[in-house]
């Protein structure tokens, strides 16, 4: 375990970049085709929002994509804060439940 880890970090891939990036590519591919979409990773936020038991990290990724959207309605310029390898990026890929839905 911890030298599969090692190895990946040594490659500057994260374990949340390999599992979680052929859904994700798959959604951001359809937010591309149907920007309407992006509403439902909004209802989501506000959803899981009113949630009482979750963890602290899981909000703060909700709080990160708030703000990515509240910033900019280019799908594109989404779609790049999303992918990018910085603490924003790697925060919202750790939990896919933000893209629930959007995919059919």
């Amino acid at each position: 375990m911890y030298g599969n880890k090692r190895r990946l970090k040594q490659r500057g891939l994260t374990r949340d970049n390999v599992q979680a990036t052929p859904y994700l590519i798959e959604v951001l591919s359809e937010l591309q085709r149907a920007p309407h979409k992006v509403e439902i990773i909004k209802r989501n936020c506000d959803y899981y929002k009113t949630q009482i038991h979750l963890k602290r990290g899981f909000l703060t990724a909700i709080e990160r994509i708030e703000l990515v959207l509240v910033i900019d309605h280019d799908i594109e310029r989404i779609r790049q804060q999303i992918l990018a390898n910085d603490y924003i990026g790697n925060r919202i890929r750790r939990y896919p439940l933000l893209f629930k839905g959007i995919l059919d």
